[in-house]
């Protein structure tokens, strides 16, 4: 319960990787995080891609950064559906312009690309979108998680146990 007190945010939308969304949900509360399941508004309770389903505690649109200390964005499909919404760019560009924590996996750098927080920071995401995070100006890595500054990324659900060490560990300082 180390963490007892961080508030965390973790954006969902329907075809999200179900593993991605739940195992970092599940580890942050373990540690005694509040997090808060953000959605766009289309919808009140989102499929995992595998089936799992998660409901909304609250829409982006009542959301204020200066109450939270991370967002988290899990891989799918989601991240494309998400990164379409104005407000979820805003968001995460100010989370980035305050130095708050921004984790993502596989699929999900889309939405930090769309939100123009990733030229000159290394970089990991799943090899399909390789081009987009390097087009996008951000130096890609392969490795199992990459921390630069503010942003934590990493490949597939295989790289979860260390994409949640250092999301913890980021969270501890």
């Amino acid at each position: 319960m180390e963490l007892k007190g961080k508030k965390i945010i973790m954006l969902a939308e329907e075809g999200f990787e179900d593993l991605e969304l739940w195992y970092p949900v599940i580890r942050l509360r373990e540690e005694g995080c509040e997090v808060t399941i953000v959605g766009t508004g289309s919808s009140k309770t989102y499929r995992g891609k595998y089936g799992l389903s998660v409901e909304v505690n609250q829409e982006v649109e009542g959301i204020l950064v200066k109450d939270y200390d991370a967002l988290l964005v899990p891989g799918g499909w989601a991240p494309d559906k998400l990164r379409r919404y104005k407000k979820v760019l805003d968001m995460v560009k100010e989370f980035y312009d305050e130095g708050k924590l921004l984790a993502t996996i596989c699929h999900g750098p889309w939405v930090f690309i769309s939100a123009k927080v990733v030229k000159g920071h290394k970089m990991t995401c799943v090899n399909a979108i390789i081009d987009d995070v390097v087009n996008a100006g951000a130096i890609y890595e392969d490795k199992e998680v990459v921390v630069d500054k503010n942003i934590i990324t990493s490949r597939t659900p295989k790289d979860l146990p260390a994409y949640m060490r250092a999301i913890i560990g980021y969270l501890k300082k």
